[in-house]
């Protein structure tokens, strides 16, 4: 749990100073994952900085009752005259791993990738290397809170994906307070969010509620029916949150399969056909409500996603039990059967290249 507590926050310039935050009053709760909503400017980063203590307010405090990291990937606060190396144990030691200085150099300079400039001066280093130094640094400990702060990795794509994936490992385990531009990743990794405007800030329990009214504040032509009905999107109410459809999925599917088996255990016992037939009709009501679940959970961009890799999965286990028999086939020269299992492999292996194309162009949305 994190309680912010009348926390206020100005920056001071030529022109005198501004508030940008003002009596702020929040209770973060333990293992829940919090979206940053707000305008350029409203203070979304000084708030981010404030709770990872790597800033200090002008009044109120910060409240941490669980380890709460640095911004993944923050590559400001190393010593450019100290190697890669030497800022790796610096760091490791300053939170409390002098135990394990070592392991954490070497799964940093593994993950980083930038071979022998590890050892050589942090201010000699690109901008692509100190991100991949500190990425490695900020996945190296295990936080209870993960601060991000539109953390994208540089490098190759093999280096984003391997840097995506152990971010989301991270975060499974743990929770998140981030902000980022994009919608999609704030519904996909957030429960609940804080819209900054006015220098306040107003808790909401669900994400969702934090963005619909973001854009009802700021978005002149928004037009909140449609931004609620659009069925790949989470709507207000959570309709079509894909982990609230999975829940719904499973007690869809149990209370379907129940009255099955009511069916069949009354056939079994001698019910009446007009007992049989009035627990089928609810049967099938259920039945049709889950495959309306199912179409929902379709239509986002993660059951897609989900639909394709198992779809994906069973082609390739087709084009393993086609090639096996067409093997067989060869070894007995069965010409017409030969040619007909050929072409069949053929068509499934260009299914098979369509379904990776697509399955690419989501893991570039990651």
């Amino acid at each position: 749990m994190i309680e912010i507590k009348n926390l206020y926050k100005r920056y001071h310039n030529h022109h005198g100073s501004d508030w940008v935050l003002r009596d702020i009053n929040l209770t973060i709760p333990a293992g829940v994952s919090v979206g940053l909503i707000g305008a350029n400017g409203a203070g979304k980063s000084t708030l981010l900085r404030l709770i990872a203590g790597m800033d200090t307010p002008e009044r109120g405090e910060v409240i941490r009752h669980s380890r709460v990291s640095w911004p993944v990937g923050l590559s400001g606060g190393m010593q450019g005259s100290m190697t890669g190396r030497q800022n790796v144990k610096f760091v490791a030691r300053a939170q409390g791993r002098s135990n394990e200085v070592d392991d954490i150099v070497n799964f940093v300079e593994d993950f980083a990738e930038i071979g022998a400039s590890f050892d050589e001066p942090v201010k000699t280093y690109s901008s692509g290397m100190r991100s991949r130094l500190s990425f490695g640094l900020s996945f190296a400990f295990d936080f209870d809170v993960y601060i991000s702060d539109e953390a994208t990795a540089v490098g190759d794509r093999a280096f984003k994906k391997k840097a995506q994936r152990l971010f989301n490992q991270k975060v499974d385990k743990s929770s998140l307070i981030m902000v980022s531009h994009s919608e999609g990743i704030l519904r996909e990794l957030c429960d609940s969010g804080i819209y900054l405007k006015n220098k306040e800030a107003i808790w909401y329990d669900n994400i969702n509620d934090a963005i619909y009214d973001y854009h009802i504040d700021t978005n002149k032509g928004f037009d909140a029916e449609e931004y609620l009905s659009l069925e790949d999107k989470v709507s207000k109410n959570n309709q079509n949150d894909l982990d609230y459809l999975e829940k719904s999925k499973k007690s869809y599917n149990k209370k379907a399969n129940d009255l099955w088996q009511a069916v069949r255990k009354l056939k079994d016992i001698g019910g009446s056909k007009e007992q049989i037939d009035i627990i089928n009709k609810h049967h099938k009501k259920w039945k049709s409500d889950l495959a309306e679940i199912n179409e929902k959970i379709r239509k986002t961009s993660s059951g897609r996603y989900k639909e394709l890799k198992q779809d994906l999965n069973n082609t390739q286990r087709s084009i393993d039990a086609l090639s096996m028999t067409l093997r067989q086939i060869e070894l007995k020269d069965q010409g017409l059967e030969n040619s007909l299992l050929i072409s069949s492999l053929e068509l499934l292996e260009k299914y098979k290249n369509k379904l990776v194309i697509e399955i690419e162009k989501y893991d570039e949305l990651d």
